[in-house]
C-alpha cells in the first residue's frame, strides 16, 4: 500500500481502503466480506460421505470377488483336466496348477470375508473432538498432500479414487494406524522409517 493509503485487512487478507471519513455502511461491508470468506473456506474443506465410501467399498470387494472366482475356476479346470496330465515324471504343470488354484481359492476367501465384515460394519460417526479409534476415516495432510485413511480391522491396502480424493484403508497394526490412534484434529502423528521420518496433520475426522 503506498504511502497515505490507509486500510483495514478482512478475513481473507484483503485491504479495504477507506478516507478519513468511512462510510455509514463500512462496518456492514466487511462483516458481508468476511461471511463470504468463511462460506469459502467450508466449501473448500474436504468431505466424504462415509456411508457411501462403505457403499462403493463392497461394490469393489464384489467385483474383486467375481473375477477371482473365475480365475479359480479356470486355474482348477485346467489343473485337473486330461490334458494336463503329466507326460514324465518332469512334467510340472499340473501340480503348479493345483498350486496356483489353492492360492486363488484362499484369496476368494479373503475378499468373501471382507465383504462379510463391511456389509455388516456398524458406521459411527465421529466428532472433531474425538479420539480415532477404528471405523474413523481421517484426513490427514503430509507434505502439502491431502488425503483419507480409513482405519479398519481388516482390508488394510484397499485403496479407491473418489471425486479425485485418494482414500486408503488402514489397519491398527500398520505404522500410520498405530500412530494415529487416540490422537485428535490438530495433532500430528509421526511415522518413522529407515529412510526418513514422516509427519501426518490430522485435518478432520468423521
Amino acid at each position: 500500500m503506498k504511502d497515505g493509503d490507509q486500510g483495514d485487512k478482512d478475513r481473507c487478507g484483503y485491504i479495504h481502503k477507506f478516507s478519513q471519513s468511512r462510510p455509514a455502511n463500512w462496518g456492514n461491508e466487511l462483516a458481508i466480506q468476511d461471511a463470504s470468506c468463511e462460506s469459502t473456506f467450508n466449501q473448500e474443506k474436504a468431505f466424504l460421505d462415509k456411508k457411501n465410501l462403505v457403499k462403493l467399498i463392497c461394490e469393489k470387494l464384489a467385483a474383486d470377488l467375481i473375477i477371482l472366482q473365475d480365475a479359480a475356476r479356470a486355474t482348477y479346470d485346467a489343473a485337473t483336466n486330461e490334458e494336463s496330465k503329466p507326460e514324465n515324471e518332469y512334467d510340472t504343470r499340473a501340480l503348479e496348477a493345483s498350486y496356483l488354484a489353492g492360492a486363488q481359492a484362499k484369496r476368494v476367501g479373503e475378499i468373501e470375508e471382507l465383504l462379510f465384515v463391511f456389509k455388516n460394519l456398524e458406521i459411527k460417526t465421529f466428532k472433531n473432538t474425538d479420539a480415532i479409534l477404528s471405523t474413523a476415516l481421517v484426513e490427514v495432510e503430509s507434505d502439502d498432500k491431502k488425503s483419507f485413511v480409513f482405519l479398519m480391522s481388516k482390508g488394510g491396502g484397499i485403496q479407491l479414487n473418489i471425486e479425485s480424493m485418494f482414500v486408503q484403508i488402514i489397519t491398527p497394526h500398520s505404522p500410520l494406524g498405530e500412530a494415529l490412534l487416540g490422537l485428535k484434529v490438530g495433532d500430528v502423528a509421526v511415522v518413522e522409517s529407515a529412510k526418513k521420518i514422516l509427519e501426518y496433520e490430522i485435518l478432520s475426522i468423521q
